[in-house]
């Protein structure tokens, strides 16, 4: 099984560096014409199956790079869930004793009204699940960064690599293969 894992275009809270998960946040002006950029420049591939999280972002990604709706939305793929520090910058938070706790890397720590990276990675491994469930040789998948950095950190961790690394810019992402030999992954 191919599966190819994309982060939807730049929004406005990309832009700005806000804490952006759980907010449906459409394309930014700049994200449209990033996007309809590497439409011209890269040869995206062909899948059977065209999946997305469900939130605008995502589906105006699949229309603007394959001008199609997803066949299914997966919704265990959306973003973090931020709580409290949802729509926030570092400056903002920086002094909030709730968000040095977070940060500290104690992955049980949830955001105030938010999740932990222990649940966060537990519900995309999940979503994760789902697509390897579906039926077919090839599935590509408009989600969001921190799903992608965090799967391929789980699946890859071997490579030795921090999330940062495995984070890809907006309109880019990874090609996974599965098969019974091995599991292997080239940049998309």
């Amino acid at each position: 099984m191919i599966i190819h894992l994309l982060r939807h275009g730049k929004t406005a809270a990309n832009e700005q560096r806000l804490y952006c998960g759980s907010s449906d946040q459409p394309l930014s002006c700049g994200g449209i014409e990033q996007l309809k950029q590497l439409k011209t420049e890269t040869q995206f591939p062909i899948a059977e199956q065209y999946v997305t999280s469900g939130l605008r972002r995502t589906i105006e990604t699949l229309k603007i790079l394959y001008d199609k709706e997803p066949d299914s939305i997966i919704k265990e793929l959306n973003e973090y869930n931020f709580g409290d520090f949802e729509m926030k910058n570092y400056d903002e938070l920086k002094d909030n004793p709730d968000y040095r706790l977070w940060i500290s890397g104690n992955e049980m720590i949830p955001c105030p009204n938010g999740e932990s990276r222990k649940n966060f990675r537990k519900r995309i491994c999940y979503g994760f699940e789902l697509i390897r469930e579906m039926n077919t040789d090839s599935v590509f998948v408009v989600c969001h960064g921190g799903v992608i950095a965090s799967l391929m950190d789980m699946l890859f961790n071997g490579q030795k690599k921090s999330y940062d690394e495995w984070l890809p810019h907006n309109g880019q992402g990874y090609t996974i293969e599965i098969s019974c030999a091995a599991t292997t992954y080239k940049p998309l």
